[in-house]
């Protein structure tokens, strides 16, 4: 399995498959931004719209392959502020249901801290459906829990659900 950062060009080429990992995160359950059933053009659609911003330097997606197959992603999105430019939000961590159990998640989380740190970031912030799986892993990791918002997002189900905000101190490369 191979992990690569993605310029804007590959992202666009491998929509159909970044779109396949996401419907696979939806119906299993994640609470990633979207409502089951997800659909396939609406999934490409939105893996197109974060093109433009991979161009600009605004958010940067690794990219897990098992063979032509995604079976992760992670990305970190760096504000536009002048006042924030130390930090930087991690966003959209999945790993495909077929691909669990095996330390993906970690070794995606990793790449991007150190990706992070070597961009001069020096504080990562995400947030997570409370209870999910995932608060393990970012606890494990060396993640500080800040807080919960109740009723924060729709679960896939459309069950609204609270969310836990984490954070994590890196040191700047």
């Amino acid at each position: 399995m191979t992990t690569t950062r993605l310029d804007a060009g590959q992202l666009l080429d491998r929509t159909d498959a970044l779109a396949d990992l996401l419907i696979d995160t939806v119906d299993g359950g994640a609470s990633v931004g979207f409502l089951a059933p997800l659909d396939h053009a609406e999934a490409v659609a939105w893996w197109r719209e974060r093109a433009a911003g991979v161009a600009a330097g605004q958010l940067a997606v690794w990219a897990a392959h098992d063979g032509d197959r995604v079976v992760g992603t992670v990305g970190l999105d760096f504000p536009g502020k002048p006042n924030s430019r130390h930090r930087a939000e991690l966003v959209k961590l999945m790993v495909h249901r077929d691909a669990r159990g095996k330390g993906l998640g970690r070794r995606l989380l990793t790449t991007a801290e150190k990706a992070a740190t070597a961009a001069g970031v020096t504080l990562l912030h995400l947030d997570t459906e409370t209870d999910s799986p995932a608060e393990h892993l970012y606890r494990s990791a060396g993640w500080t829990r800040a807080g919960v918002i109740p009723d924060y997002a729709a679960s896939p189900a459309g069950v609204l659900r609270p969310t836990t905000l984490y954070y994590k101190q890196v040191a700047a490369g």
